[in-house]
């Protein structure tokens, strides 16, 4: 496996790399301005969006494009450094069409979609003029398991009626957003396998019966964008707005969730690569008992290991999606499961550190760190808490081991100490 840059990747490395110092950088105090005031940031967003697109730096996540869709064809590994790039600032994959949860539905969406639904709705998410949101995670069970979901979606003729609570829904108030893919029970459940009884329907957001209860703050921090709670209350749609089969959310999902997470752990590598640069920045200007911070040995040992653990996260992380790349999306599962733990886990110690070297300023809006640690630390719930992500590696390893059992037997064998009577006095 070669994980070095193609001259194609290096060049839009430099392109998009100027594209963020050069626009989108200096257009983040005016953005600022607006979330604070509660208002989504559209007027600095889609001129941005505008000039990104007509420059082929537009939805650069997605492997494959039909036709005309628009877009730049780039393998996962290809992508994985641009959404570094697009990483350092939190609101500059929209710009470039590769934001969560639009990358997610959108591959769900061109995967599985009838020609109605992706007119309807593919088309639009491609060229940026709306977003979406994916409403699963529910309040009152745990949604690790979603097994457990309650949300209920019942056949009336010609339409589905759907009741439940969802929450957690990253994107629903961002005032573009037209669609949820609202996942819940359905079918007939006493014949049906516990992964089988759950479907997945395209509600529009202006359905009557849908509404938005709350923008849940995350850590405190309260995204503009909104992780919303939503109730559905006899939300009624079309049969025709069922994604994919009946009873197969679960299979749905997992193709969507894959890369979703790779991405997602992409970006965090570039968040902790500017956690690292601003630490050892800060290390070399701030004085502390007539020296400066990056004289002292425990700073050094903190700039050192953040640069080694970035550098074998980025490495976990190309390999799974060199992984998807070359054996596809379901081979590379518990590599997907491994990197979504090492990069959130990662994110918060990197930064942690960071926060240490700036002192009581690292707490505050003056550097982005606050910001991005409380959203690394959210990371470890999102797209799977920790715990269910080890529990995939784990299963995975204990399965090698008993597919191979026995075949350690001989380390064993050879490696206690002799007897008495063989020793060689």
């Amino acid at each position: 496996m070669d994980f070095s840059h193609s001259p194609r990747v290096a060049q839009l490395r430099l392109q998009l790399r100027h594209f963020v110092d050069e626009l989108l950088l200096p257009a983040n105090v005016q953005w600022q301005r607006y979330a604070s005031a509660g208002i989504y940031p559209l007027d600095v967003i889609e001129p941005l969006k505008r000039q990104a697109q007509s420059l082929g730096l537009w939805n650069l996540f997605l492997p494959e494009l039909r036709g005309d869709e628009p877009g730049t064809r780039l393998s996962n590994i290809e992508y994985a450094p641009l959404a570094e790039i697009m990483g350092r600032l939190p609101w500059a994959a929209e710009v470039f069409n590769c934001s969560a949860p639009d990358s997610g539905n959108i591959e769900l969406l061109h995967r599985f979609a009838t020609p109605e639904q992706a007119e309807a709705w593919l088309a639009p998410l491609l060229a940026g003029e709306m977003r979406s949101c994916f409403a699963m995670s529910e309040p009152d069970v745990a949604s690790s398991d979603p097994t457990n979901l309650e949300t209920r979606i019942v056949r009336d003729g010609g339409f589905y009626v759907v009741n439940g609570r969802k929450w957690f829904v990253t994107g629903a108030a961002h005032p573009n957003c037209r669609l949820a893919i609202v996942m819940g029970r359905s079918g007939d459940e006493a014949n049906s396998a516990a992964h089988g009884r759950h479907s997945l329907l395209l509600v529009p957001m202006d359905t009557p019966g849908l509404s938005i209860e709350r923008n849940v703050p995350v850590m405190q921090h309260q995204a503009i964008e909104g992780h919303c709670e939503l109730l559905l209350r006899n939300v009624r749609v079309p049969l025709a707005n069922r994604l994919g089969d009946e009873g197969a959310a679960f299979a749905l999902a997992q193709a969507r969730l894959g890369p979703g997470r790779v991405h997602h752990c992409m970006r965090t590598i570039g968040q902790c690569e500017l956690a690292l640069e601003l630490m050892s920045a800060r290390a070399l200007e701030r004085r502390a008992f007539g020296r400066t911070l990056g004289d002292f040995a425990n700073v050094q040992d903190w700039i050192a290991h953040s640069r080694v653990e970035i550098d074998q996260a980025r490495l976990l992380v190309l390999h799974a999606a060199w992984l998807m790349d070359t054996q596809g999306n379901a081979a590379a599962r518990v590599d997907v499961a491994a990197i979504k733990m090492v990069a959130a886990r990662l994110q918060t110690r990197v930064i942690d550190r960071a926060m240490q070297v700036f002192g009581a300023m690292g707490l505050t809006p003056d550097t982005p760190l606050a910001q991005l640690w409380s959203w690394g630390r959210a990371m470890r719930f999102l797209d799977g808490p920790d715990e269910v992500h080890l529990r995939t590696v784990a299963r995975a390893e204990l399965a090698r081991a008993k597919a191979a059992m026995g075949s350690t037997s001989a380390y064993l064998q050879h490696w206690m100490p002799p007897r008495k009577e063989d020793r060689i006095d």
